[in-house]
């Protein structure tokens, strides 16, 4: 799954370590996020999109959505 995650921290000027803190999660699990190895829980998601004050499917691409020639 593809993610915004390492951009919109980036944005904010914040460490792995801090977002990890805001999300009361370790920054080796924000790490394995950002890096693709581990997709966040559903309750996970909804905080990120709280936190980032965005809908999910803004911060997380499942690869899903065609081209439109479906």
């Amino acid at each position: 799954m593809n993610n915004k995650l390492k951009v919109l921290r980036a944005m904010r000027n914040w460490s792995q370590a801090e977002l990890a803190d805001r999300l009361d999660v370790s920054r080796q699990a924000v790490n394995a996020i950002e890096t693709g190895k581990y997709d966040p829980s559903l309750p996970l998601a909804f905080k990120l999109a709280r936190l980032f004050d965005m809908k999910i499917e803004d911060i997380f691409d499942d690869g899903s959505q065609g081209n439109g020639d479906d």
